[in-house]
């Protein structure tokens, strides 16, 4: 009697088993299934398609890893889309912003060249078709800098710099700037050395394209160039006292081709920002932006001690 008991009870675990056994290969069957069409839906194009499947089931590791497959994939896209549209309004920027102006300069020029202005008309010609090949110039500098930085071939030559130094020698080139346009300057740099790992270059790209900012678009007439000492960072401090940004304006000034749509002067080509956040970021520093409306604009340097 006891053999005859364990005997079916043996049966009916097997029989058990074998239903749960078929069961669970339906359920993975359909599973796979429901992966393979989901697969085939995210190749079609959309990208939010999603695989669900409880912890404890067997396929739960493929369809999480499939998952996040899925949301790179659907990143990556996201990211050449915006690439794409970015290089659409870049090309729509570049027909206003370079070949209005180029128009322009060759009138001007033109004008002189066949003495349909003489005198000091003249020279008034040529003195502006000279500012407006400056100004394009600067526009191409920036869009080579926007290139090169999104390239493979872009490359830091960091080193040990005094950084106090170099911030002198920059900054004594637009002393003669700041004087022709009328703009009262404060320069606060400090006798002693601040030595820190930079690239002298792309630090000069970053104080320069600030400056140029503040020149451009704040409409200001005092600026302060300030460097300290703080936390074990280098702090290099910008201000003006000129229209200011809004706080909305605010949140997107380091975005590539944003440009403010109040208070603010509509010249430039909405990349010399961007290309300062960039530079500060792979040299393994941060900057901040703060503005009050009508009162002026901040922005706040911060590099490592070497």
């Amino acid at each position: 009697m006891h053999i005859e008991t364990v005997t079916v009870l043996a049966l009916i675990i097997a029989f058990v088993s074998a239903v749960w056994a078929v069961f669970t290969v339906r359920r993975v069957k359909r599973q796979i299934l429901e992966m393979s069409d989901a697969l085939e839906d995210v190749k079609n194009g959309n990208g939010n398609r999603r695989i669900l499947s409880e912890t404890h089931e067997l396929v739960a590791p493929l369809a999480y890893e499939i998952n996040d497959i899925v949301l790179s994939y659907e990143n990556r896209l996201s990211a050449c889309h915006q690439t794409e549209e970015t290089n659409r309004q870049l090309m729509t920027s570049l027909s206003h912003d370079v070949r209005t102006p180029l128009t322009t300069l060759i009138g001007y020029l033109d004008a002189a060249h066949k003495g349909i202005v003489d005198g000091k008309e003249r020279d008034d010609y040529i003195e502006t078709a000279r500012r407006k090949a400056h100004d394009l110039k600067e526009y191409i500098d920036v869009l080579f800098d926007w290139f090169k930085l999104g390239s493979n071939e872009f490359s830091m030559n960091i080193k040990a710099v005094d950084l106090t130094e170099l911030t002198r020698n920059i900054l004594i080139d637009w002393i003669p700037i700041f004087e022709d346009t009328q703009i009262d300057f404060t320069i606060d740099i400090p006798e002693q050395p601040f030595r820190v790992q930079i690239d002298p270059d792309g630090y000069m790209r970053i104080l320069n394209n600030l400056i140029q900012n503040v020149l451009t678009h704040s409409h200001a007439d005092k600026i302060k160039i300030a460097l300290s000492e703080q936390g074990g960072n280098i702090k290099i401090l910008l201000s003006d006292n000129g229209v200011g940004i809004d706080k909305e304006d605010l949140k997107h000034i380091f975005e590539r081709l944003y440009k403010c749509d109040k208070g603010r002067s509509q010249k430039g080509s909405g990349l010399g920002l961007s290309i300062v956040h960039q530079l500060v970021e792979k040299l393994n520093g941060t900057i901040t932006a703060d503005s009050v409306p009508g009162k002026g604009t901040v922005f706040t340097l911060l590099f490592p001690f070497s």
